[in-house]
């Protein structure tokens, strides 16, 4: 039987590994079962929240915190290179390499580079922030524009004329210092071959922990898992 833990796990082993998803004979394969019960397995974990598949194939797009398609987050290693689907996801990637490496973006997705360079499990650009305008508890709404609006940039003001101009709500504002360390127990556990999503609780405990408390983070009584 595939799991949505044992199937999350291939996936981002292989992710990690390869730079890309493994394709579905491939898992079928693996698991030494039927495509066709693969593609079963996959939109089960989509189901979850685990992945998200093309609209219309049963092929990964994303997988958090990896992108499988080109993005405003480009993560090198020696170990290899990754899109990430935001800056929080990108931290993730570094949170789950544990390896020194640079992600590569733009302020605001405007343009500008800007560089995050992780060594010996430390941020070098400690000044920056990221910006978190979609509420968490409408995130699975629309997970992709969730990710795409997760940016970074350097100042609160520079975030104020971006939301103005793109008439995009102003949310929470966090340094990326925060974030990473908060990406590191987020994530921490997205390589457990018993890897489970975390519940809106345990979710909630987690914003608490780290001091979210910005209304951007208030997931009310949602029965999603994240």
């Amino acid at each position: 039987m595939i799991t949505n833990s044992k199937l999350h796990h291939i996936l981002i082993k292989r992710i990690i590994e390869d730079g890309h998803a493994p394709t579905n004979q491939a898992l079928a394969q693996h698991f030494g079962t039927s495509e066709t019960e693969v593609t079963e397995a996959l939109y089960k974990l989509q189901d979850y929240h685990g992945v998200v598949l093309h609209p219309d194939q049963p092929k990964v797009w994303v997988i958090h915190p990896f992108s499988l398609a080109p993005t405003n987050f480009f993560i090198k290693s020696d170990r290899g290179q990754w899109w990430g689907n935001c800056a929080w996801c990108s931290l993730g990637v570094a949170a789950l390499l544990q390896t020194d490496l640079t992600i590569s973006t733009t302020i605001g997705a405007e343009g500008t580079p800007q560089k995050i360079h992780i060594r010996n499990g430390e941020i070098i650009e400690k000044d920056l922030f990221i910006h978190f305008p979609v509420p968490m508890k409408n995130a699975w709404d629309n997970v992709i524009y969730t990710c795409s609006n997760m940016l970074v940039f350097e100042n609160r003001e520079q975030i104020e004329d971006w939301s103005t101009r793109h008439n995009i709500p102003l949310g929470d504002i966090q340094p990326v210092q925060k974030i990473w360390e908060f990406s590191k127990k987020w994530y921490g556990n997205h390589l457990n071959p018993d890897w489970a999503k975390w519940t809106a609780e345990d979710a909630g405990k987690m914003f608490r922990e780290f001091d979210l408390t910005h209304p951007t983070w208030d997931l009310e009584a949602s029965g999603q898992r994240f």
